[in-house]
């Protein structure tokens, strides 16, 4: 029985978990949710575990017809969402019936969004994946991006989850210039003091080739000791290669397995989200932090989603405030005619 129907691809939209690991080694990618954040809070807001698939567009998003009744959830990049030409609000759990049209507005902050079912979106398992590869065909719905007049059955059914909405405090920002926190290496030795400085001291600007592969970057050339090769070995996600024009390449979730250019650093974790939507045009600057900084900083942003998957809403008359408080630090939640509980 179907969930969804498309009736409008969108300009990039496929289904994504939290990607497929293990098989690297067997020149099989990663693959998954470029922006795992947004990922987890989608699926933390209709109920699911947070690794569970759902879709993520670019840009433009698909138009959706709605074949059961069930609870979505729309997240990431900022954009206006209408259901039956209702405008409704991103980062809450909406409920929709048999029949409900949703419809979504060009990304303006950010570059991709994430929406998320209730119901589940049933596509089959490969290498313990539902997330799509689509230069290789693997994964998803038909290895491809979707497209009009697919359909998309049910994983689960279930009662309607309770109602969240995630604090403005903890969506992330995707407007403006970003610093993205970096671990130097592993091939920083490859590269001159100088270029080390000019690598976290210039401004890059996202150029016009970027997708779910890699982001290419300009500005400030950095210089290499002697080549710009190696022998090639594993790439994971946030790699920054520097390869013979001597600019930056952050590699992503589609990247390819290995690679022969040296990497001078690598996004931290917590950080690949920011990287994630960015669009062309857009600025970066790279700040090097510890191993131990960007661990404690993984470990943080962990707790906090524990702590948010115990979220719920409840209506009242009062504007109310309310902190979550994760490692020390206070997350204040404050809205009107809603109270958060934990």
């Amino acid at each position: 029985m179907g969930a969804i129907r498309i009736i409008k691809g969108g300009l990039f939209t496929t289904v994504q978990d939290l990607g497929r690991y293990g098989y690297q080694s067997l020149g099989v990618t990663q693959s998954g949710s470029m922006d795992s954040y947004s990922h987890k809070l989608a699926n933390i807001l209709v109920g699911n575990d947070i690794g569970d698939a759902l879709l993520e567009f670019t840009f433009i998003g698909p138009e959706i017809e709605i074949l059961e009744d069930m609870a979505i959830a729309v997240t990431g990049g900022d954009l206006k969402i209408e259901i039956n030409s209702s405008q409704r609000p991103m980062y809450e759990t909406l409920y929709v019936v048999k029949g409900d049209i949703v419809r979504f507005s060009p990304v303006e902050n950010g570059s991709r969004c994430y929406i998320a079912f209730s119901v589940g979106t049933d596509v089959d398992m490969v290498m313990n994946s539902r997330a799509t590869h689509t230069k290789t065909s693997v994964g998803g719905y038909m290895g491809r991006k979707l497209a009009d007049g697919d359909i998309l059955n049910i994983l689960k059914t279930g009662e309607m989850p309770p109602k969240r909405i995630i604090p403005l405090s903890l969506r992330k920002n995707y407007a403006g210039d970003k610093t993205v926190r970096v671990i130097l290496g592993p091939q920083d030795d490859m590269f001159t003091e100088k270029a080390i400085e000019t690598f976290l001291n210039s401004t890059y600007t996202v150029a016009d080739e970027m997708d779910r592969m890699g982001i290419r970057l300009e500005g400030e050339e950095i210089e290499h000791i002697s080549k710009a090769d190696i022998i090639s070995d594993p790439i994971f996600m946030g790699a920054i290669q520097i390869p013979g024009h001597k600019n930056p390449i952050v590699m992503m979730a589609d990247r390819q397995t290995t690679g022969g250019y040296p990497k001078i650093g690598t996004v931290i974790t917590a950080d690949l989200p920011l990287m994630a939507q960015l669009r062309p045009k857009d600025s970066v600057r790279f700040k090097a932090i510890t191993v131990l900084e960007a661990q404690k900083l993984l470990r943080e942003e962990n707790i906090l989603i524990e702590k948010l998957k115990e979220l719920s809403v409840v209506k009242v008359k009062n504007k109310k405030t309310y902190s979550i408080n994760v490692n020390n630090k206070n997350y204040i939640v404050g809205v009107e005619e809603i109270d958060y509980s934990l």
